[in-house]
């Protein structure tokens, strides 16, 4: 038997929501821009990790490595210094919609 195509749960995906798209979630927008330590706990928590990691470049990593979201580490830590609250959100967002679809 012949395999011509890869499983979907290696084909590349993307983040749900652009880097930019705060206003798509009010309550995850405030909280990122008002406390993002918060913020960094619940998506930390989301992921079993240590409350400490969770709005930090290595945790981006993680998240896109097992969704196979296309970028580089360099990417991520470019992205989670230079837009940090806006990166956050945008984890958490897509955290919360993989979790509405059942893809998390």
């Amino acid at each position: 038997m012949a395999y011509t195509s890869q499983p979907a749960a290696f084909a590349p995906n993307n983040f749900q929501t652009e880097l930019t798209n705060c206003c798509d979630d009010m309550s995850i927008c405030c909280l990122g821009f008002i406390c993002p330590p918060i913020l960094g706990c619940m998506i930390a928590s989301d992921m079993n990790e240590c409350c400490l990691c969770g709005s930090a470049w290595p945790m981006r990593s993680v998240y896109r490595t097992k969704y196979n979201i296309p970028g580089s580490m360099l990417d991520d830590y470019c992205v989670s210094m230079f837009c940090g609250p806006c990166a956050t959100c945008q984890l958490r967002r897509d955290i919360k919609i993989r979790k509405s679809t059942g893809q998390f």
